[in-house]
C-alpha cells in the first residue's frame, strides 16, 4: 500500500484542498452524463454579509413573481463561471457591492440537480444600491438587524442561514473552507469513509483498484431524488461493498469540494469531499470494520497519529460544512 500518496490525499482531504478526479469511478449509475451547467444540472449561489452591528445585507426582488419582497443575494451560476465568480457576480449585480468570501456555510440539495452553495462573505467596496439605481436584478440594497421593521420575505428559509452566518463569525464550526478550482465531469463524492472501535482504533475505507485511494462514488442528474443526494450516494457505495445488511452510514457533512467550469459540458461536475461513518451493530460494539465484498475495497488501519488524530478530531465536533437535503 503507497502510505505516503494515500496520507498525501488525506492531508489534503482535511485541509479542505482538492484531489484530481479520475475518470473511473468507483461506484456510478449507469448512464452517467457529463453534467452542463442550467441545462441538467442547476447550481445555486447565495451569501451572507454581516457588518460590524451584525446587520445582514438584503436585497428586494424586481422579479414579477416576487416583486418587491426581501431575499439574501443570490442567483444562478453560469455556463464557464465558477462558484466564487458567480457568488461575487449575484452579489454586485443585486446589492451594488463588492465582496470577499470568507467561506462556505452550507450546502443544500433540492431534488438531484438543485444544489445551492451558501457562503459567508465581507463587503470589500462599491456603493449600496438605492432606489434610483433599480434595474432588473433588483429595486434595492439595504443592511437589516433583522427585527425592526419586520421586512416582507420573499421565503423564510434564509432565516436559518443568517442564523448559521451569526454562530460561524462568532465561533466557528470549521476551518474556512473554500471551494478549490479543480475539474470534475460528474456530481460525485470522494468519501473519506471511517470505522471507529471502542479503543479508539481508527479505519478508512479504500479503493483497491489501480493505486489505492479514498473511493469516489457518483450520481447522475436521474429525477429520482432519493437515488442522488450526496448521502444517498455515499451510502450507495458503502452498501455495495460491505456484506453485511445492517450497516449503517453517517454522513457527517463536507470537507471541501472542487468545481472550475471554465470549460463548458465538460468540468460542470463537482466533487463533494464528505466525511462518513460506518457503523456496525451500535457505534463502539464492533472491534474491527465491517468485511467487505471482493476486492475492490480495503480498510486502511490508520497508525501515524498526528493524521490519526486530525481525523478523531473532525468527526468528534462535526468539524464540517453540513449538508441538507430536501
Amino acid at each position: 500500500m503507497a502510505c505516503g500518496a494515500l496520507a498525501e490525499e488525506l492531508d489534503a482531504m482535511l485541509s479542505g484542498r482538492g484531489w484530481e478526479v479520475q475518470e473511473r469511478y468507483d461506484s456510478a449509475p449507469v448512464p452517467a452524463h457529463p453534467v452542463r451547467v442550467r441545462k441538467t444540472a442547476c447550481y445555486i449561489v447565495l451569501a451572507v454579509l454581516l457588518n460590524d452591528q451584525n446587520e445582514v445585507l438584503m436585497m428586494q426582488e424586481a422579479k414579477h413573481e416576487c416583486y418587491g419582497t426581501w431575499y439574501l443575494p443570490a442567483g444562478r451560476m453560469e455556463p464557464n463561471e465558477t462558484i466564487l465568480e458567480a457568488m461575487k457576480r449575484e452579489v454586485k449585480e443585486e446589492t451594488g457591492l463588492e465582496c470577499e468570501p470568507l467561506t462556505l456555510l452550507a450546502v443544500e440539495e433540492r431534488g438531484p440537480i438543485w444544489i445551492r452553495f451558501v457562503f459567508l462573505a465581507r463587503p470589500t467596496g462599491g456603493t449600496l444600491k438605492a432606489p434610483q439605481d433599480a434595474d432588473a436584478e433588483s429595486l434595492q440594497a439595504r443592511w437589516w438587524d433583522r427585527e425592526s421593521p419586520a421586512l416582507p420575505l420573499r421565503a423564510r428559509d434564509i432565516l436559518p442561514l443568517m442564523d448559521l452566518a451569526v454562530r460561524y463569525r462568532d465561533s466557528p464550526s470549521h476551518p474556512m473552507t473554500l471551494p478549490e478550482e479543480m475539474p470534475c465531469a460528474l456530481i460525485c463524492q470522494r468519501l473519506l469513509a471511517t470505522f471507529t472501535n471502542g479503543a479508539g482504533d481508527l479505519w478508512v475505507l479504500l479503493s483497491a483498484v489501480g493505486s489505492p485511494h479514498l473511493p469516489v462514488s457518483a450520481r447522475t442528474t436521474s429525477p429520482c431524488k432519493i437515488q442522488n443526494s450526496i448521502q444517498a450516494a455515499a451510502c450507495r457505495l458503502l452498501k455495495e461493498c460491505c456484506l453485511l445488511p445492517q450497516v449503517t452510514v453517517r454522513a457527517h457533512g463536507v470537507l471541501g469540494l472542487q468545481h472550475l467550469g471554465k470549460n463548458a459540458g465538460k468540468s460542470d461536475g463537482v466533487c463533494f469531499n464528505v466525511l462518513l461513518t460506518v457503523t456496525q451493530g451500535g457505534q463502539g460494539t464492533q472491534e474491527t470494520p465491517p468485511e467487505l465484498n471482493g476486492e475492490s475495497f480495503q480498510w486502511w488501519k490508520i497508525e501515524e497519529s498526528n493524521l490519526r488524530s486530525r481525523i478523531l478530531q473532525r468527526l468528534s465536533s462535526s468539524s464540517v460544512v453540513p449538508i441538507h437535503s430536501y
